[in-house]
């Protein structure tokens, strides 16, 4: 993941225009991590976590903005009553268990390159399993394929990612990998990819191969492909050849203010779902990270990152869409690839302590 560059602030969104700005490919200022963003020995396909972008997620005509909260110069801080309700609302939600949760083992001095070992795996697994019905995992490699195989041992679900880059080589046994782990029974749901085409790692017709391989060797496994919502309105052979449109959708990396957020985020579902042809689409990452910089008009805090948890489930259980939350653990890793504000965005800290809980 690395924090979006060469992009002005997003200062326009502080007002309640409801712009419709289009986006071409080389727009791609997001959090996922291109090779050359890549540190000193690391692979050039880094299996992260990655999406966190600036896109163009504007609020709908008529959609109604959110009640003005309190903030403070570093993010939103409320009242202890608020806060203690809102921490009430967060731990009865995760007691029901949420649809999902964006899940990286890593613990602190690991990143990509790590090879995972399966126990460390498995008790970060059981920090959350009580608390979610899916986890997101994002690479077949590295260790990284042990995680359906726990993850179903402890009765959760799994979308299984197979992480493609620019090198061929890794792309081939990220692939071999998510098919092998689908047919020993462990995968739920596949993700063919990861913000590729913001990227621009991969061709579109590169792309669409990569996934019809995964779907001949699968069938009756849904699979689709994950990225920023607008780039499945650049990209509609690629929405025809998914079976679910994965579509991630951050406020935050877009500079919007959190009063702004959710209305914002409801844009970039309804703008998926207008190109998905009936089919299912799926939040498969959100989040708001509680500590670091602002980036435009969004500023973190705790309280702001409580506040968006809590709208973005009251408004998916509404309305019936699945969301797999970004994160569960924060990762010390990505201050290099974001800035501060990258290793704050777990529901869990770095050392599997509950921020909220």
């Amino acid at each position: 993941m690395s924090r979006p560059h060469n992009t002005p602030s997003n200062a326009a969104h502080t007002d309640a225009s409801d712009r419709a700005d289009a986006h071409t490919p080389g727009e791609a200022n997001r959090h996922g991590r291109s090779p050359a963003d890549a540190g000193p020995g690391e692979r050039q396909n880094p299996p992260h976590p990655a999406g966190h972008g600036r896109g163009d997620a504007n609020r709908e005509q008529g959609a109604a903005a959110p009640a003005p909260v309190a903030a403070s110069a570093s993010g939103l801080v409320l009242e202890p009553q608020a806060q203690q309700a809102l921490r009430a609302d967060l731990a009865q939600r995760l007691q029901r268990k949420v649809h999902g949760l964006c899940f990286s083992p890593y613990l602190d001095g690991q990143g990509p390159g790590t090879v995972l070992q399966e126990e460390p795996i498995r008790q970060r697994l059981q920090h959350i399993a009580p608390h979610t019905r899916w986890v997101r995992s994002f690479s077949c490699t590295e260790g990284n394929e042990h995680i359906p195989q726990l993850a179903h041992s402890m009765g959760l679900k799994t979308l299984v990612g197979a992480w493609l880059g620019t090198d061929l080589e890794i792309n081939a046994r990220e692939l071999a990998g998510v098919i092998a782990v689908a047919q020993a029974g462990h995968a739920d749901m596949v993700a063919v990819g990861n913000e590729v085409l913001l990227r621009e790692d991969l061709s579109e017709d590169a792309l669409i191969a990569c996934i019809e391989q995964v779907k001949a060797a699968l069938p009756g496994i849904p699979v689709g492909y994950v990225d920023a919502y607008y780039l499945f309105e650049l990209h509609p052979r690629v929405s025809a050849v998914c079976d679910v449109l994965l579509t991630n959708c951050y406020p935050f990396w877009e500079g919007y203010t959190l009063d702004q957020a959710l209305p914002a985020m409801q844009s970039m579902v309804r703008r998926t779902q207008a190109v998905a042809a009936g089919k299912p689409v799926i939040v498969s990452e959100t989040g708001w990270p509680d500590r670091g910089s602002p980036f435009g008009a969004a500023q973190p805090s705790p309280d702001a990152a409580l506040r968006y948890f809590n709208d973005t489930f009251d408004w998916a259980e509404r309305e019936g869409i699945d969301v797999f939350y970004f994160s569960a653990f924060d990762e010390a890793w990505k201050v290099g690839a974001e800035g501060d504000v990258g290793a704050f965005w777990g529901l869990w800290d770095k050392d599997g302590q509950a921020k909220f809980l």
